[in-house]
């Protein structure tokens, strides 16, 4: 087997002698190449090269950008009918949240997740799963547009070492009470529904969406990597709907209520449009400012390497 691992050095949990036992212990089983990233892009680049050079497995050792390169990159040149024939995809968390891995059931210790990658190759585990793709970009866990990118936006200032959960809650706070472009109206459009004006839109590609330290954060408790998208929307914004869904949104696997809310699971597409630019983020990662995108589900578009929680 053919495999490349990509590090990000940068990432918060990686360091040169954890990359050095996860390529050694790799290079046990594989035939391996070992990539640094340097730039941003530099993983999706490598990722795409590899799918082009026929490699059979693609590890992604960092955080959930890196992961979302890879992927995006392993799935560049895919051809509709062809998503999901190109290399299979490793992961050994090393960023701060690490949600798609986590996810997934792998463990966020990289030296742990080593085990675990290491066993699933010897025993060939894999799981095929469903992903998004909105705008052109590939996405594993979650896109959305309001006030999660404008959080995303602000983390993506100060984003190194010192991120955390603490910085994130920050962010939320300074954005809910000073929106970057303000809050223009958005207009959801679902198959076969009247379109919904809504102030903030989340849409997951599997549950939970992201963590606070340890705890999950739900919002579509039935959206999964093997479902359609799930979307969550909320046509306002005042503090006591906005605390009365953080607060469900942190009751483990709650089933969000609430008149101010639009929420369904499973949809196989989305079309979202703002009266004005809004922020606009992938996986976590701020992509820009849009007027208007639409989502898709896209089923078993990728192979994943990752032992099942029971063994």
């Amino acid at each position: 087997m053919r495999a490349i691992l990509v590090v990000n050095p940068q990432a918060t949990s990686t360091t040169a002698g954890g990359r050095d036992v996860l390529a050694h212990a790799l290079a046990s089983q594989v035939k391996l190449d070992v990539v640094e990233t340097d730039y941003r892009g530099h993983a999706l680049a490598v990722a795409r090269a590899a799918a082009r050079d026929g490699f059979d497995l693609v590890v992604a050792h960092g955080g959930d950008g890196t992961v979302n390169e890879v992927v995006n990159g392993l799935l560049a040149d895919a051809s509709p009918a062809r998503v999901g024939d190109g290399p299979m995809l490793g992961v050994v968390p090393g960023g701060s949240a690490n949600v798609f891995a986590r996810a997934l059931g792998i463990s966020p210790d990289p030296v742990e997740a080593t085990h675990q990658l290491l066993y699933a190759l010897e025993h060939d585990r894999s799981r095929r799963i469903g992903l998004g793709l909105a705008d052109g970009h590939w996405f594993t866990f979650n896109a959305g547009l309001g006030w999660d990118a404008d959080v995303v936006g602000k983390v993506a200032k100060r984003r190194g070492k010192q991120t955390s959960a603490a910085l994130y809650l920050r962010a939320a706070v300074g954005s809910y009470f000073r929106p970057p472009l303000g809050r223009p109206t958005l207009t959801v459009r679902l198959p076969g529904e009247e379109p919904a004006e809504a102030m903030t839109a989340f849409v997951s590609n599997t549950d939970p969406w992201t963590y606070l330290g340890d705890r999950a954060v739900h919002l579509n408790s039935g959206c999964s990597f093997e479902t359609g998208l799930g979307l969550f929307a909320l046509n306002g914004m005042s503090l006591p709907t906005v605390f009365r869904h953080v607060r469900q949104a942190l009751l483990t696997e709650s089933n969000q209520r609430g008149r101010r809310l639009l929420r369904h699971d499973d949809l196989p597409k989305i079309r979202i449009d703002a009266a004005e630019p809004v922020h606009f983020q992938v996986d976590g990662d701020l992509v820009g400012q849009r007027t208007g995108v639409e989502f898709v589900s896209v089923p078993d578009a990728l192979t994943v390497i990752v032992t099942p929680p029971d063994l």
